[in-house]
């Protein structure tokens, strides 16, 4: 889940692997590396804690995710939960932590990100869902202090302190994609891949759909990519 508006192992060795996520008619491009295999509003610095503790990650399998955020305002509990990409290039730095995450893959795979992987911010439960652009991670996990927040629309009374159950990791927004990609869109190849074969045919936005934090493989991370240059279908 998006934050809150006041203030979501293998031994192999890894290869490096190099994507442009910057628009393609941009001649100041510069090229993002991340490695293969291997929301609230509050600013990183601001959930930063002296006594936080950042959890170790596993060597993961993915360094491309999606990452699902509402855009539109809805109060749950009577606070606004909005936090759209917009939200977060606004913050300083334009980086903020994904907090709200209340769901043990979600969670688990934010555990296996990296700094400097790359994700699609995705905007969710509203009038026109889809992909709006491209963030990096940061920071690796840590502990989500919104579980301990009796105040906070995340707050998990089966949490302790000395064993938290969630995380969160930090982002920092990169760019919007020179157009919207929506769903609909999106699902068209995904009906036409799973048919014919192509790269979104296992794409886990419509295998694992309710998932928040979702895994992305190359192919599919370059192919959806590639959209924003395409004509919708």
């Amino acid at each position: 889940m998006a934050p809150k508006k006041s203030t979501r192992a293998s031994t192999r060795a890894a290869d490096s692997s190099t994507f442009d996520v910057t628009p393609k008619d941009d001649d100041s491009r510069e090229e993002v590396e991340v490695k293969k295999p291997i929301r609230g509003k509050r600013s990183a610095s601001d959930s930063s804690d002296k006594k936080t503790k950042s959890v170790p990650p596993s060597i993961p399998l993915f360094s491309h995710w999606l990452m699902k955020s509402e855009p539109e305002t809805r109060l749950e509990y009577g606070v606004d939960v909005k936090f759209g990409i917009e939200d977060l290039k606004a913050l300083p730095n334009q980086t903020g932590c994904w907090d709200g995450v209340r769901n043990y893959q979600a969670r688990n795979f934010m555990r296996d990100m990296r700094e400097g992987h790359v994700a699609f911010f995705y905007h969710s439960n509203c009038k026109e869902p889809g992909i709006a652009g491209i963030m990096e991670v940061v920071k690796v996990a840590y502990v989500d202090h919104t579980q301990f927040d009796k105040k906070d629309v995340h707050f998990d009374a089966s949490s302790k302190a000395d064993n938290p159950k969630w995380s969160m990791v930090d982002v920092r927004y990169q760019r919007m994609l020179q157009r919207f990609i929506p769903l609909s869109e999106l699902k068209k190849y995904h009906l036409k891949h799973s048919a014919t074969g192509g790269p979104l045919k296992s794409m886990a936005l419509f295998t694992s759909a309710r998932l928040s934090v979702q895994p992305l493989t190359p192919e599919e991370f370059q192919f959806v990519l590639d959209l924003e240059t395409k004509e919708p279908i």
